[in-house]
């Protein structure tokens, strides 16, 4: 699908935003007026589980027509290196339990929270962005610098304006009844309502840690294509970066500028210096009011966001996982981000 003007900027569902501005290998030099701390800049990236925007034959054909929980089902805590040359991506299960610890209140309805145990997903439906952004800091002890949130619309109107879509492949046929997603084996490229599909589908064995590996896959292949895309038309990097900025504003968003400054900063980062894992997992454990959650292996992780902390790249698997969740699932592991592009 050709670029073309777009209509005003809505939300979207994933991590593509940062990647996708990273991708600009095209860009001018533009100045730099982005946090640059000592020990690298920190992007929380959410997608929001909202349809707003979607139409009735979109919700339809796409099987988005549920209802929304106005909760993040896609978290990615981004790492820039303060110099430029390293991206490490951290995905936080959206089931991840944690706690909030003291009575807070929902500033855009001044419902008033008591204290309790929560998955770290039901942040934003209790507090917004402002609220997220709080609970990710107090769950990884490291500071977001900057938000950036996107929903069903933005992700779907931002995949379609990459010419012939963005490759992803599999190696399994992927057959999901509840997204509607039919693959076979290989490798095909998808425009944008095929692309949401296959980001939210988790019917294959593997549970929400399928889900996160496939958003990781698809941000990788959707920064690959836009660089090789990109330097045929200067204008489109602005116009994707409008198309990606979400509505949702804290003192911390992500704005336009910002994101074509950052595409700046790391013009010449390819796949290989990009690396992906999720935060280390230990067993599934029910919680009354809140149901069957993530755990963390808090020694491990303690490890991972004291590396992003320190600007180091992420540490390595132990040989021996403590994970009780089933093998290929929970495991913590870095990827290298070449190693996720399609053939």
């Amino acid at each position: 699908m050709s670029l073309r003007k777009l209509p005003r900027p809505r939300r979207l569902v994933l991590a593509t935003a940062v990647f996708t501005v990273l991708a600009s290998g095209a860009v001018a030099a533009v100045p730099t007026a982005l946090p640059s701390p000592d020990r690298g800049l920190n992007i929380l990236v959410v997608g929001v589980d909202s349809r707003a925007g979607l139409t009735a034959e979109e919700l339809q054909r796409y099987r988005a027509g549920g209802k929304g929980c106005d909760c993040t089902d896609t978290m990615m805590l981004v790492h820039v290196s303060a110099r430029n040359d390293r991206v490490s991506v951290v995905s936080l299960p959206r089931d991840s339990l944690t706690e909030f610890p003291t009575e807070h209140v929902d500033q855009r309805t001044g419902t008033v929270h008591a204290p309790h145990p929560a998955k770290i997903n039901a942040a934003h439906t209790e507090g917004g962005p402002a609220f997220t952004i709080e609970a990710v800091e107090r769950m990884t002890h490291t500071r977001v610098h900057r938000y950036l949130e996107i929903d069903f619309r933005r992700f779907i109107d931002a995949v379609d304006q990459v010419d012939g879509g963005v490759p992803i492949c599999t190696v399994e046929p992927l057959k999901d009844p509840v997204t509607g997603i039919d693959l076979a084996p290989g490798t095909k490229n998808v425009e944008g309502g095929e692309a949401l599909q296959y980001v939210r589908s988790r019917r294959d064995g593997k549970l929400d840690f399928g889900r996160i590996q496939k958003q990781q896959t698809f941000v990788v292949n959707m920064l690959k294509t836009i660089r090789a895309d990109l330097p045929d038309d200067p204008t489109r990097l602005p116009r994707l970066a409008a198309t990606l900025r979400g509505t949702a504003r804290t003192e911390r968003s992500l704005s336009v500028i910002e994101m074509l400054r950052l595409a700046s900063r790391l013009r010449n980062i390819a796949p290989d210096r990009t690396e992906f894992a999720t935060a280390p997992a230990l067993r599934f454990r029910t919680v009354a009011g809140v149901g069957s959650s993530v755990v963390w292996d808090e020694e491990q992780a303690a490890e991972v966001f004291a590396a992003l902390r320190a600007d180091r790249p992420l540490p390595a698997a132990r040989r021996t996982q403590t994970s009780e969740i089933p093998k290929g699932l929970g495991d913590y592991r870095p990827i290298d981000g070449a190693s996720l592009v399609c053939p």
